[in-house]
Formats: C-alpha cells, structure tokens, sequence
C-alpha cells in the first residue's frame, strides 16, 4: 500500500470550514479507525478533535500549540527514532502517513526524557480528502514503556493514554498567550472492542472521544 506525506497547513488565514461536520467514520468511505502498525496489526486511533473546533487548531501550527497546552510537544531535538505509520481515513486519499508525533512533556527533560523512560505519545492524522473533508484530526493516543523495553506499549495502555490525553485537555489550558476550552465526549461503535488485530495483543475499550476545541 502507499504511504504518502501529507501534512496540516501552517496557519489558517485561507482554511475554510469545509464540509462543516465533527467528522466522518472512516469506515464508510473504506478506511479503518485502525493505523498500519504492521505485520498486519493495527493501533486505535482514539481520540479525534473535531472538525468543528476553531480553525487555528486544525493547522499544523495550531495543534501543536494545542498540544503544548496540555503536555505534550515536538519530538526530542525534533528527531523521529520510530516507524512512521499510516491510516486511511476513508476520505479519498488513501494510506497517508501520520503528519506528526507528539510526547509527553516532562517539566524536567521534556520529550527527551519521555524517549528515554516512556510516557504518553500521540499520532495525527487528518481528515481531508476528496470523498470525506471534515478537517478532523485523528490521534492514535496510547502510554509506552521505557527505551529499554523498545517503547511497546504498556499494559491497558490504549485506553490509559487516551484517559490522560482527555483529562489533561478538558477545561480551560493556554499556551504561548492562546486560550482553550475543550469539551469531550465519548462515542461508541467506531472501534470493536477487544485485542482483536490490536498491536501488541493489548485489549483497548472501543470508547473513542471527541474533543471539541474551542479558541476563547
């Protein structure tokens, strides 16, 4: 299959609304909630921010601002040790690479020391296709180990890494003088619930959220 790079915009003075909708399940235009993680295992993409949320979140620029905003930022030194891995989003465009990775943030160390001892990391993917053009942002969310067990995910650590993503964003977070309110909400019937084609063998709940995100 291929694997092409596709990337957010870098601001969104000219990005329109699009098709107006949170987003569209990917199923239905043939794509898969679950990313290419090889070897014929996949890994949930868990959490979506909605296409509905202000447009300077849904640039390149602006979702990782946002990430900032709840602890996370750009890889160490912005260097990507990991595979790159793809989604169909069922939107037209096929298999397209993640746009970016993003870690945890530690206070002390940063995303260097997540690399090093492990922590909660992310993958996004975009919505913005010919067939589907929501604009939404999907992220595989999930908690791995330390380097020195080769970053596999811990145990539970799907639905952990999404838990902690949404806590840390609902509410009221700012960074670099932007403001946020977020709102979530969990949806059903997107993912199977289960280990079933799951990297790893790691059950995950089937719950995806919805973060609506909202520039104040």
């Amino acid at each position: 299959m291929p694997c092409l790079t596709f990337n957010l915009v870098s601001s969104s003075t000219t990005v329109d609304r699009r098709d107006g909708v949170a987003y569209y399940n990917p199923t239905a235009g043939g794509g898969s909630m679950l990313i290419d993680a090889g070897d014929g295992y996949g890994e949930p993409m868990n959490v979506i921010i909605s296409g509905l949320s202000s447009l300077d979140v849904l640039t390149l620029d602006g979702a990782i601002n946002f990430a900032r905003a709840i602890g996370f930022s750009e890889e160490c030194f912005g260097i990507h040790l990991g595979g790159y891995m793809p989604a169909d989003l069922g939107d037209g465009n096929g298999w397209v690479n993640q746009t970016i990775e993003l870690r945890q943030d530690y206070a002390i160390g940063g995303t260097c020391l997540e690399s090093l001892i492990g922590g909660n990391h992310f993958r996004i993917f975009v919505q913005n296709g010919t067939v589907a053009d929501s604009g939404a942002l999907f992220l595989a969310v999930s908690r791995e180990e330390p380097i020195s067990e080769n970053h596999d995910i811990v145990p539970d650590g799907y639905d952990i890494g999404r838990n902690q993503l949404v806590s840390a964003a609902v509410g009221e977070t700012w960074y670099n003088g932007v403001k946020y309110h977020t709102t979530a909400k969990n949806t059903t019937g997107l993912l199977a619930p289960g280990a079933d084609g799951i990297n790893h063998d790691i059950a995950q709940d089937g719950i995806v959220t919805l973060l609506t995100v909202t520039i104040v």
